[in-house]
């Protein structure tokens, strides 16, 4: 299913499949997924402030391996470098932006996951590409 992603090498595969296979085996939401694997920001809210971080309690080596790919495949995958390129223009850091087109890749395996059908890049269109936060 993942062996066809962009720039993922055999070594980083068996790091993501290892760090986040068991953790999409439990996972009942996208949002879960997402926090677990350090991909989603926590937000803090109190009155009138909005505090939006990084998050620390994650499975550190499933976030290590998934930003390991996330940098790799913006450098080989068009659609990927322009996500990548569109949220440094937003004025993301890079830390940030790499997080930007995480979310994006993290919902296409979450997809592939759910329908158990294998990521093929040519079904992905700029139309049906996830949104990332």
């Amino acid at each position: 299913m993942l062996a066809d992603l962009p720039r993922i090498g055999t070594l980083n595969l068996a790091q993501v499949i290892g760090e986040v296979g068991p953790i999409l085996e439990r996972a009942t939401s996208f949002d879960q997924l997402a926090a677990e694997t350090g991909i989603a920001p926590i937000t803090r809210a109190s009155g009138k402030s909005h505090v939006v971080g990084f998050r620390h309690a994650t499975n550190r080596r499933a976030r290590q391996a998934l930003h390991t790919w996330f940098d790799n495949s913006r450098h080989g995958d068009p659609w990927a470098r322009q996500r990548y390129a569109d949220a440094r223009a937003r004025g993301q850091r890079h830390p940030h932006a790499l997080r930007t087109l995480g979310r994006s890749w993290l919902r296409i395996i979450w997809a592939c996951w759910q329908t158990r059908t294998a990521y093929d890049p040519q079904h992905r269109t700029a139309r049906n590409a996830p949104i990332a936060a």
